[in-house]
């Protein structure tokens, strides 16, 4: 009955256009922009068939690959040791709060039991629905499901060409914008009636239209309206690298934290919607056998506590091997990531960002009356800093001992605590 009553939700919804003037949010939707904000550590998943040839999920696009021979991959995706389960716990102890998986990426996969396409996981020697198992696995564990989706597809004639996919054997003059509209559509629908409550959708791919057509409409508003009508708690969030539009619940920045732009990606202003930077923990989103250029585990943690200190959460992207499993050198930085949350999470969890330090080798977060200071330079021996604010005392966290401070005219200086610790961090007890 239940699946009956969503179909029919769903048909209503796209017998009709969706309208998304002057947007307002629910009220479902304001608590899970809350508790996101909340999570501050998320892990990002790419997989998908690209992980078989094992160069990363560009790979169609990379090497310049006929779309049709790459295809021929689903012929042999058999990921026999994927345990969603196991996937999930391994977050959890990691500190993780949430999951953000890639549904489908440009290769134009469906890892799903999508009914728009063959082009999905049915459609392999595994047929097994992953989302399916990844839901579950969620909701049985109370661990929110976020869902990435592709707004470009380099595989389907019907998307319109834009700056990439270009030599995949795409018929560029079967392009049919309305016709890649409905299918998009069809399909997310599809991914908000079926598999319980969604928290988030993760839309990546605009920028793909951005030079090669400026003025092509993707009709958001309208797609916008229709996630929020099938489910009015989901947030979304648009990698677009731009000033969020209306209709979006979250703001995304990619491989920087916001307010920087090193990678060259981020260089939008950040607005006061619920933040997130995604970021790898080698090179490459999806697996690549020769990309063993793992950050370490010290460069993680300062990069979550870093991201933590601009008021947005982290999602941390892990490559999944075509057999299922976690990479182990993956799995091992997130067991030393769990190690440091469970010791030092309270200053990470529901925070806001301090205001104080360089944003580098100082930052900090805040909660209620009390500003952690996290120092990150192991090398520093007194803590100067701008803070207005005045300070009753201060302790080092976790030994709870007190620190003299002198505090003069909106400076703060004291001595800091002679270690190797990856961060220290100082707890300044406000009055």
């Amino acid at each position: 009955m239940k699946h009956i009553v969503w179909a029919v939700v769903a048909l209503l919804a796209l017998a009709q256009p969706m309208k998304a003037q002057d947007y307002q949010p629910s009220r479902e939707n304001l608590e899970n922009r809350r508790q996101f904000a909340k999570d501050r550590f998320g892990i990002f998943l790419h997989w998908g068939i690209y992980s078989l040839y094992a160069q990363g999920e560009w790979y169609l696009q990379d090497a310049n690959l006929d779309r049709n021979e790459y295809a021929k991959a689903a012929n042999a995706f058999y990921p026999h040791n994927f345990k969603a389960e196991e996937w999930i716990k391994t977050f959890k102890e990691a500190g993780a709060r949430y999951v953000t998986f890639t549904t489908r990426h440009h290769d134009g996969f469906s890892m799903w039991a999508t009914q728009q396409s063959d082009y999905n996981i049915m459609h392999t020697p595994y047929g097994r629905d992953i989302v399916r198992q990844l839901a579950d696995a969620c909701h049985r564990n109370a661990f929110p499901l976020h869902l990435y989706y592709s707004h470009i597809d380099w595989t389907r004639d019907d998307y319109p060409m834009g700056r990439t996919g270009l030599r995949t054997g795409k018929d560029p003059k079967k392009a049919n914008w309305q016709s890649y509209f409905a299918f998009m559509n069809h399909q997310l629908t599809e991914l908000l009636t079926q598999y319980g409550p969604i928290r988030a959708v993760w839309f990546d791919g605009w920028w793909d239209q951005e030079k090669a057509n400026p003025a092509f409409n993707w009709q958001l508003p309208e797609q916008y309206a229709l996630i929020h009508h099938l489910q009015p708690a989901c947030l979304i969030g648009n990698n677009h690298h731009q000033t969020p539009n209306e209709g979006e619940d979250i703001q995304l920045f990619e491989r920087d934290v916001p307010g920087e732009n090193k990678a060259g990606m981020s260089g939008q202003s950040v607005s006061s919607l619920p933040l997130e930077t995604c970021e790898t923990m080698n090179g490459m989103w999806g697996y690549k056998v020769a990309d063993t250029h793992y950050k370490s585990a010290e460069e993680l943690i300062r990069l979550l506590v870093r991201t933590a200190g601009k008021g947005a959460n982290l999602l941390l992207n892990i490559g999944p091997q075509a057999d299922g499993n976690l990479p182990a050198t993956a799995v091992s930085r997130l067991r030393e990531i769990g190690a440091w949350m469970k010791l030092h999470g309270s200053t990470i969890y529901d925070t806001e960002a301090g205001g104080l330090g360089d944003g580098e080798k100082v930052v900090s977060t805040r909660r209620d009356k009390e500003l952690y200071v996290h120092v990150l330079d192991t090398t520093l021996q007194d803590l100067q800093l701008e803070c207005a604010v005045p300070v009753k005392r201060i302790t080092t966290f976790g030994s709870k001992t007190s620190v003299a401070f002198k505090q003069k005219q909106g400076k703060l200086q004291c001595a800091l605590p002679l270690t190797t610790e990856v961060d220290r961090i100082m707890v300044l007890h406000l009055k």
